[in-house]
Parts: C-alpha cells; structure tokens; sequence
C-alpha cells in the first residue's frame, strides 16, 4: 500500500514534561537535535513510526500530535490536496537537507502533514 504514515510529531507547551510523562509510560527512547535555537526531540519507538516532540510553534494553543503521510512530491500532494478542498496549513518547507513537508485540513477540518524525504 502507497502513503504510509511515516511520522507523528507532538507539538506541546511543555516539551520537558511531555518527554518525562512518555519516558515513565513507554520504552521510548528520546534524542534531542539543535535545529537553529530550538530542541526537536527524536523519539525512537523500536517497532513501528517513531517521531519527533517540540515546542509548539503557536503559543498559548493546545498541545496537539500530527501524523504525516509519506508522499512522492510534497509541492504536487499539497496542490493535489487543495483541488479536492483542503486548506494549506503550512506551504512546502524544507527541513535542513532531511526533506520537506507541508500540512493540510481535509474539508472535515482535520489536519494531516505530508513528509517527502531528500533521498528516495
């Protein structure tokens, strides 16, 4: 099956609690990276999608996680997803040289990310 979910990101207030709650109630491991000023947490599930923990970027709203979708060509999915009547949440960004994303709300609202890795 094509378009797996590949990624699941927690956008959270608190990045320290979070990391400390998911490590006493799962055998996670946690690594965190220096992207510019800010900490992206890796998060190593073993088995499975792993992903990534961070400081949400809006403050004040709530702590949320996002799944994204492999896909073959971000900018082409996102233009793909908005003629079926998604809104863009976030246009095609590139992720220092790892690949790029996007994320989009389905017309239900419901939001999704889109994740085309550098190297396929």
């Amino acid at each position: 099956m094509g378009n797996p979910f590949c990624h699941v990101e927690l956008h959270t207030q608190d990045p320290e609690s979070a990391k400390k709650f998911y490590l006493d109630l799962f055998d996670w491991k946690l690594e965190d990276h220096q992207v510019g000023e800010e900490t992206y947490t890796m998060i190593e599930v073993g088995e499975g999608t792993g992903g990534g923990l961070m400081q949400h970027p809006m403050p004040g709203a709530p702590s949320y996680w996002l799944a994204y979708i492999l896909v073959d060509d971000v900018a082409a999915s996102t233009e793909k997803a908005k003629g079926l009547g998604a809104t863009v949440v976030q246009e095609r960004m590139e992720v220092q040289g790892h690949g790029w994303l996007s994320v989009i709300a389905d017309p239900a609202g419901a939001t999704i990310g889109l994740w085309q890795p550098a190297e396929q």
